[in-house]
């Protein structure tokens, strides 16, 4: 999925790297038209089409020694993945319009949201490339399922945005917290990070409560209440008729509520419990 945080790990990968000193440069594959993506990543010579009046390097000569990151790297074209086999494999290119080779020695991260195998299948993608850049594949599953990664998360992006918006908020109380650690973020990483920088553009305490959220995070803070009672409603209902073997008249005292608002709350939650007679023929 789009927004798990694939940008973030890249990055990381790199600060934590022996080229953390050296330069990270990022390439959205897919927002660039395929006739400028070899310029982009290999660079040109003078000459090389018209408007080229100068040399200019690309961003795999301008990363040498670093990291490059080709996000959405499914979206390049079968005729530039040939060149980019070749730099994986020789680390060298040639750029648009010349003829001399550029040796790179660069640390190369790809990154998409398409089932390369699948790609490689119906053959949009090299097979060659696919095995060469999948020496270490790492599989981000979507937020939902790595809940217990958000508490870091907010914690990352709090420290980042006081530095970028010179705040000085020291961290989440407990029930914004809850809330965003139940939400279902179908815009992953990327939501939650912009969730933070709406919080950051109006909080003025150290602290973020329910009131700094974004107003359909907040309403959902309060269905979650309606909702937790009514779950311990049920559960109460049915812990009540199993202790009885289901007698609602026994359960109803249990509980202290009349046998009408038992049975009302029965066909509320979709509760049934065989008759006598039923539980006498089993």
């Amino acid at each position: 999925e789009t927004g798990t945080g694939k940008d973030l790990l890249a990055r990381t990968i790199h600060e934590h790297s022996d080229r953390r000193n050296k330069p990270f440069m990022k390439i959205s594959c897919a927002s660039i038209p395929d006739t400028l993506l070899e310029s982009e990543l290999f660079g040109y010579k003078r000459g090389a089409f018209t408007g080229a009046i100068k040399d200019k390097p690309g961003k795999l000569e301008l990363c040498n020694g670093g990291t490059i990151y080709l996000d959405e790297v499914a979206d390049i074209p079968l005729h530039l993945q040939v060149k980019l086999l070749r730099v994986v494999e020789e680390h060298e290119f040639e750029k648009l319009g010349g003829t001399s080779t550029v040796k790179v020695d660069v640390r190369i991260i790809a990154a998409t949201n398409r089932n390369l195998e699948e790609e490689v299948k119906k053959g949009n993608f090299r097979e060659d490339l696919y095995y060469r850049l999948n020496v270490l594949s790492i599989e981000l599953p979507p937020l939902r399922e790595r809940r217990d990664d958000i508490p870091l998360l907010i914690e990352h992006f709090i420290d980042t945005l006081n530095k970028k918006r010179r705040k000085d908020v020291i961290g989440i109380d407990e029930e914004a917290l809850r809330i965003l650690c139940s939400y279902r973020w179908p815009g992953n990483i990327r939501e939650l990070q912009n969730v933070l920088e709406y919080v950051f553009v109006q909080i003025n305490s150290r602290v973020i409560g329910v009131e700094h959220l974004p107003p359909y995070l907040r309403e959902r803070g309060k269905d979650m209440e309606i909702s937790s009672i009514a779950e311990m409603e049920e559960k109460l209902i049915r812990k009540a008729l199993a202790e009885t073997g289901g007698n609602k008249n026994r359960a109803a005292r249990l509980l202290g509520i009349p046998r009408t608002t038992l049975w009302r709350k029965m066909k509320k939650y979709g509760i049934s419990v065989p008759s006598p007679l039923e539980r006498t023929r089993e």
